[in-house]
């Protein structure tokens, strides 16, 4: 196992950090990694943290749902009811930004249930998947060639690509949000998700809470450092909605990591106080997206 140390802040590019948190992988390896936070920005990430190279044995679990689909367990299965209504949420939300339908580009697609859905929806689809056991059940389900990393794609442009909790995984995360924007058309968007680090779930869970899932999780957004890190990469941000569900997700997920149990009750009752706080509080949901265009 390698391990690497960032320098530079990946947001802003300065040098000075202080230990924000230091939290256990829970879904994997049982090790426990520190979370730093740039003293210039705010911005937090995982550092140091196991390289591109050996970032792949943190993945190995049949519990990781994005690359395995599975249905074991209270909490998997609640997972699959709310994703079947969030898939439909997300088709409304890019035909929302392009009426006419157009092509669409899902990179990170997991096992691909967003991408199926657009097909079946009318959009023409591609996706970019590095994981092999993921990238076999999209190529299955949507029937499509689903590419292992960008290169494969090089030269295609999108009207809209989306990144579905997927942007705080990436390792090379300036190189890459620069090339999937070079692949968006003049008028295309850009749809980014990720968990919300401002939440009033991740203040109440602090280390337990299940959405820093370190060392998976390189980065820990919030409205403000995802705010600076597009307008870094010259992108004009639309708008940011909510992911209300992720309340009750991730805090199933936490309080099975804080009690060593899965608790329905609690887990409702912490999501909708979550939610509640954040639709008073300056729209600091579980997770958010950010929809942005080219300036």
């Amino acid at each position: 196992m390698t391990y690497e140390r960032l320098e530079y802040c990946p947001v802003c590019g300065k040098g000075e950090f202080k230990n924000f948190l230091v939290v256990a992988d829970n879904a994997v390896s049982k090790e426990s990694f520190v979370i730093v936070e740039c003293e210039n920005c705010h911005f937090k990430f995982t550092n140091p943290r196991p390289d591109a190279e050996s970032i792949g044995a943190y993945y190995e679990s049949e519990d990781y749902i994005s690359h395995s689909n599975t249905k074991d367990g209270l909490i998997n299965k609640a997972y699959h009811v709310v994703r079947s209504i969030t898939t439909k949420q997300k088709v409304e939300l890019i035909n929302k930004y392009v009426p006419a339908k157009g092509n669409v580009l899902d990179y990170g697609c997991g096992t691909g249930v967003f991408l199926t859905a657009c097909k079946k929806d009318g959009w023409e689809v591609r996706g970019v998947e590095p994981n092999e056991k993921a990238r076999q059940i999209a190529a299955a389900d949507t029937g499509e060639i689903i590419a292992t990393d960008l290169q494969d794609i090089e030269g295609e442009k999108y009207d809209i690509i989306t990144l579905w909790h997927v942007l705080e995984h990436i390792h090379t995360l300036n190189e890459t949000i620069d090339q999937l924007i070079d692949c968006l058309q003049d008028d295309g968007t850009l749809i980014i998700a990720v968990p919300n680090a401002d939440s009033h779930d991740a203040q109440q869970y602090k280390e337990n809470w299940a959405a820093y899932d370190v060392p998976r999780h390189l980065y820990h957004f919030t409205q403000v450092t995802m705010k600076r890190f597009l307008k870094k990469h010259r992108m004009n941000l639309e708008e940011v909605l909510p992911m209300k569900f992720d309340a009750y997700y991730v805090s199933m997920l936490s309080e099975k990591h804080k009690q060593g149990k899965a608790s329905m009750l609690t887990s409702v009752m912490n999501g909708y106080k979550s939610n509640s706080h954040a639709e008073k509080n300056g729209n600091d949901y579980s997770s958010l997206i950010f929809v942005a265009k080219k300036k």
